[in-house]
């Protein structure tokens, strides 16, 4: 039944425009309306003929009870006993205009009555106060009839009770109220209607235009596509409007931002986001796909503002998960590093051999000789103690690569002789080079400008755990940005990272946390960055 009932809802729905749908509600609101006015109008009546009918029923029968003739007659009434009675009674029901008026004894038996077949019957009824001697008013069902009576009794002289009167009419029928109401109930429908077609008409044009013409059932199925659409896609989509308030946010983006289920609504500020992300997310983004570290991944962010003829509506950011990606990138860059050195070791050979070659030729053999000494001498220096102290080639690789860029650039690069490091496995080496090659890295931009720059390398392999100590001798890191230096999550393509870090170092401590590790700064007469994570 339910589902036939949604069925024609439907169908109704899809059939109907919204301005009909309109004035169909105001039509049964109208109807509604109607029935109570009727009903409210109909008791209304009905408490005005009481008022009314009962004080002019309850003034007719007192003014015939304090009649003279009649407390003079009414102790010796009895049934046919005469006319006086009967015609007094008479008298007082057509100048009151009343349906009718009995008199009875003092033991409520009728000896007159306007209705004869009522003489001989008592008139008392259980609710009447007439046999206290007081005055009553109150409706009464008699042989199918719904009366309103007046009961006063007739006192002697003596104050004694010797008869009552009563006098009254019958109830109007519902139709009889009808009939009454009828015209004004009519008119306030006319005028109703009227009003109700008028207003749907012109309210359903305000809201089609408010909607762009579209139906309620374009809307609904509007909304449904944008549901199944919003969250149908991988990448987290979140909008926020001109005052900071979130107001759609997919499951991806509530997942990747870390916000509470119930975030739509709240701003930003309530929800303790981030300063970098409700950067992001609030300001004209200068070029595409920048990078934050939230949490322990790296999120790219696309904004979009979103404005109209009339107003700004905020904007739309897209954004999604490239932590592995980033991290394959540092490796990559690594790698093209190490390709790099290698060529220019390979030009810096061949420098040599043209140099060996020109000595040849001079006949300066001792010269050749003290020569190949020296450059092997310093290079199997350099190979011996790295290989010796580090057995995992991939780094072993990594620091013959940092030493040679460090030599050309002036920068005196030595490996601590306490340095050790055991081969270990494919991820466990690829991290390694990720959290070594951006110490360096940084550290070498630091001593950039130092007159002997020089960098330290310590590795230390123990019980599982994997040590990496780099120091330099450059300005040091400024006291309010070491809390923010791994933070900032700014890839190298955004140059407004304060503090002259990049994104390594936040993505280092990403590394090292992933393995239940992490990596501190100090300032030792230069930097000196520790890196821990489990291998």
């Amino acid at each position: 039944m339910s589902f036939k009932a949604s069925h024609f809802g439907n169908y109704f729905a899809r059939k109907i425009s919204l301005a009909g749908q309109y004035l169909i509600l105001q039509l049964l609101i109208i109807a509604v309306v109607l029935i109570g006015v009727v009903t409210v109008s109909l008791i209304q009546s009905t408490n005005n003929f009481e008022t009314v009918e009962g004080r002019r029923s309850l003034s007719a029968a007192e003014s015939l009870a304090a009649n003279p003739l009649m407390r003079e007659l009414m102790p010796q009434a009895a049934p046919e006993m005469g006319s006086a009675l009967p015609a007094m009674a008479e008298t007082t029901r057509s100048i009151s205009g009343l349906q009718f008026v009995t008199l009875a004894d003092e033991q409520g038996m009728i000896v007159t009555s306007t209705f004869p077949d009522e003489v001989g019957t008592s008139i008392l009824h259980p609710q009447s106060l007439v046999e206290r001697g007081r005055g009553w008013t109150g409706e009464v069902h008699r042989n199918g009839d719904h009366l309103l009576i007046a009961q006063v009794p007739v006192l002697a002289d003596d104050g004694q009770m010797v008869g009552i009167v009563s006098a009254g009419q019958a109830y109007p029928s519902t139709q009889e109220l009808v009939q009454e109401i009828a015209p004004s109930a009519l008119i306030t429908l006319v005028i109703a209607v009227v009003l109700g077609a008028t207003g749907s008409v012109l309210l359903s044009r305000r809201v089609k235009h408010q909607t762009r013409g579209m139906e309620p059932q374009e809307i609904a199925e509007l909304f449904e596509h944008r549901e199944a659409l919003l969250h149908g896609v991988k990448e987290g989509i979140i909008s926020v409007s001109p005052d900071s308030r979130i107001m759609l946010a997919n499951d991806i983006a509530i997942e990747l931002l870390q916000l509470p289920s119930n975030c739509v609504g709240r701003t930003l500020a309530e929800l303790q986001v981030a300063p970098q992300v409700s950067h992001a997310l609030t300001t004209n983004q200068q070029q595409p796909d920048r990078q934050f570290l939230i949490g322990e991944r790296v999120v790219v962010f696309n904004r979009m503002p979103v404005k109209t003829a009339r107003k700004d509506l905020g904007s739309v950011t897209t954004f999604r998960d490239r932590t592995e990606l980033t991290l394959l990138e540092q490796e990559l860059g690594d790698s093209k590093a190490t390709a790099d050195m290698l060529r220019a070791q390979t030009h810096e050979f061949a420098n040599h051999l043209h140099a060996i070659s020109g000595l040849i030729q001079l006949e300066e053999y001792h010269e050749v000789v003290r020569f190949i000494d020296g450059v092997s001498f310093s290079r199997s220096k350099v190979l011996e103690n790295v290989l010796a102290q580090i057995a995992e080639p991939t780094i072993s690789a990594l620091l013959i690569a940092k030493s040679s860029v460090c030599a050309e650039r002036g920068i005196h690069f030595e490996v601590s002789e306490h340095t050790k490091l055991d081969r270990g496995d494919e991820q466990t080496a690829r991290d390694l080079t990720t959290v070594i090659g951006n110490l360096i890295d940084n550290a070498m931009d630091a001593v950039a400008q130092s007159a002997a720059p020089r960098i330290s390398l310590s590795i230390a392999d123990d019980h599982g755990w994997v040590t990496v100590v780099v120091s330099d001798n450059g300005i040091g890191i400024a006291d309010e940005a070491m809390s923010e230096i791994f933070t900032q999550g700014f890839s190298t393509k955004d140059t407004s990272v304060s503090g002259g870090r990049g994104f390594g170092l936040a993505l280092s401590r990403l590394v090292c946390r992933r393995r239940e590790g992490d990596i501190e700064a100090v300032n030792d007469d230069g930097a000196r960055f520790t890196a821990t994570l489990r291998k």
